[in-house]
């Protein structure tokens, strides 16, 4: 498939499991979007308006409505507009009320496949198909329910074997079909063992970056690194949703401003939704990056560096601290082997780097070519793990000493002396904190040349891991997915995630401030305020994971609390939209009003 061919895409999945809401989030990134209706938009049926109505307000200006049961005249009168069909099932319905083919005598739809199939096989353009899956749709136990899920059974198999990519959705989960490899759970939490993605095409359009589901199963996943630090354009958030979410912050059965911060991040949310109210956060996702750095033979850490790829095993058995976090929250872990110095399972080390780093100290921590290998793998990450469709993304990190190469970013950036930005890391004593300091100081001399230069920056102190990161945050923001920010290792790649893709920043929100110095320092150069302050130094994601309830809470609020007219109460003013004097309007998180 060449880069600048579409990918068809069918979405299966029960009545409410999201498959729609997933369906769109597909083709999020194209400016304009063809939604072919299958359905009646008008209707007896309460419920099937509302449902209707529901789909609308989720769909905004790029959408255009057309409303059609020749879905194959459709596709073929034009092959190239990114399109979302939704879906199937009702367009099975319809022809067999058309056909007559719900009485005894069985009709024969092959023609209809064939045809469906070959406008489909032709498309051009980036096609979403939603249909519900025969064993999940709600169907009565009668002659003509059999055979309803008969024929949609069959229509599926059919559409299914014409399209590169098939997704069931189930309680607004994804799983790819068929699987790479299964996904693995441990002590409740899901480990998911992810496909390769193609060779990434790192300066394309938003959209065409996405995996190849042709690409046959195998270790290593590579990436095509070319150009992996040259970001497109990032987009604001809808300054226009900010606003609407302020205003409607104002409506809600409160005094205005009266929950603080959670209605920054929720205006912040709707922002990067492009929608207000906002919509539930369904997959959150965590990423975490690992890798051994060469400074950490030095005894800037209280650990050993064998402790990342015994970490980097617990964390795929569902055991660490942001296993923990992220089933509280129901969010899914990936872990990703990026320079970790050990063999480790290969579903989490196919994009591995090398084994380890160069010390900072003495030498460049990466060539020039694997710091693009690593940018480049980090943008694939995102793109893979957006494609399956996470909402809003986290960061994390976990590699023994990284918190040395990470100070030596941000001293660098931010101008700072080491003895201002050198913390304790994972608690090492006094003559540890001095060793660590000298190499942080020398770390800092040999990165000074390359201070205006991000690649080269990262490659001469960084590390595959830290690498990584930069380009999974800014590839993030580049697919317009929020992302809440971790501590200070994750905080430190972002500051040159911002330099590869200026405007990154509006598309992250801080979840914590750690005790480490620096990570303050980091936080007040990209203009962030933390949501929690709560003395935490471990990483691996676990700050952000910690104020994720909050951001879902935020959401909420927005979406389901009851407006002064619903509830029939009265504000201060007799007037909801009247803020009471002396109350600042809230202001929404990383987004200008």
């Amino acid at each position: 498939m060449s880069a600048t061919e579409g990918t068809s895409t069918l979405v299966l999945g029960g009545v409410r499991s999201g498959k729609s809401g997933h369906g769109e989030s597909l083709l999020q990134a194209h400016r304009e979007v063809r939604y072919l209706a299958t359905g009646p938009t008008t209707s007896s049926d309460a419920e099937w308006v509302a449902r209707v109505a529901a789909h609308r307000q989720r769909r905004d200006e790029r959408y255009t409505t057309v409303e059609t049961t020749d879905i194959a005249g459709a596709l073929r009168s034009d092959p190239h507009t990114p399109t979302l069909l939704d879906d199937l099932g009702t367009w099975l319905a319809a022809k067999l009320d058309e056909l007559g083919g719900w009485d005894q005598e069985p009709v024969d739809l092959s023609k209809l496949r064939t045809e469906l199939c070959a406008a489909i096989s032709s498309f051009a353009g980036d096609l979403v198909i939603i249909s519900p899956e025969a064993g999940l749709s709600l169907v009565p136990p009668t002659p003509a329910g059999r055979r309803f899920q008969d024929e949609l059974g069959t229509l599926n198999e059919a559409v299914a074997a014409a399209c590169e990519r098939v997704v069931l959705v189930v309680a607004g989960r994804v799983v790819e079909l068929p699987a790479a490899a299964p996904t693995v759970t441990t002590s409740g939490v899901p480990v998911v063992v992810t496909p390769p993605v193609q060779p990434a095409t790192v300066d394309a359009d938003p959209e065409s970056a996405r995996p190849d589901p042709d690409t046959a199963p195998h270790a290593g996943g590579p990436v095509d690194p070319t150009d992996a630090e040259v970001f497109p354009t990032v987009d604001t958030p809808d300054l226009g949703v900010a606003r609407a979410a302020r205003d409607r912050h104002l409506t809600l059965t409160k005094p205005a401003g009266s929950l603080g911060r959670m209605e920054d991040i929720g205006v912040w949310l709707a922002s990067c939704q492009g929608v207000c109210p906002p919509r539930p956060v369904s997959a959150p996702t965590v990423a975490v990056f690992a890798g051994d750095h060469g400074v950490a033979r030095s005894g800037v850490s209280a650990f050993p560096p064998e402790v990342t790829a015994q970490m980097v095993a617990n964390i795929a058995a569902g055991g660490a601290a942001v296993n923990v976090l992220a089933r509280r929250s129901g969010a899914t872990v990936h872990v990703f082997d990026m320079s970790v110095d050990a063999e480790t399972a290969p579903e989490v080390s196919r994009f591995k780097v090398r084994r380890s780093s160069g010390d900072l100290t003495s030498t460049d921590a990466l060539t020039l070519a694997e710091a693009r290998m690593a940018l480049a793998a980090g943008r694939a990450i995102a793109d893979e793990l957006v494609d399956s469709g996470a909402d809003l993304l986290i960061g994390g990190e976990m590699g023994i000493g990284n918190t040395t190469p990470a100070s030596v970013l941000i001293g660098t950036l931010c101008r700072r002396e080491p003895v201002e930005i050198v913390g304790r890391g994972t608690g090492i004593d006094d003559a540890g904190w001095i060793r660590k300091t000298a190499a942080i100081r020398d770390g800092m001399r040999r990165a000074r040349p390359h201070v205006h230069d991000p690649l080269s920056l990262l490659a001469s102190v960084a590390g595959a891991d830290l690498t990584a990161l930069a380009g999974f945050l800014a590839q993030a923001a580049v697919r317009r997915t929020p992302v809440i920010i971790d501590g200070m290792v994750v905080t430190a790649a972002a500051m040159v995630a911002a330099e590869l893709a200026p405007g990154a920043s509006r598309w992250w929100l801080a979840g914590h401030r750690s005790v480490e110095p620096a990570h303050a320092i980091a936080l007040h150069h990209l203009d962030l305020e933390p949501v929690l302050d709560l003395s935490m130094r471990l990483g691996e994601g676990s700050g952000a994971l910690a104020a994720l309830p909050l951001v879902l809470s935020a959401a909420d609020i927005l979406s389901t609390m009851a407006t002064f007219d619903e509830a029939g109460v009265s504000d201060r003013d007799g007037d909801p939209s009247a803020a009471p004097a002396g109350e600042p309007s809230p202001t929404a998180v990383a987004v200008a009003p």
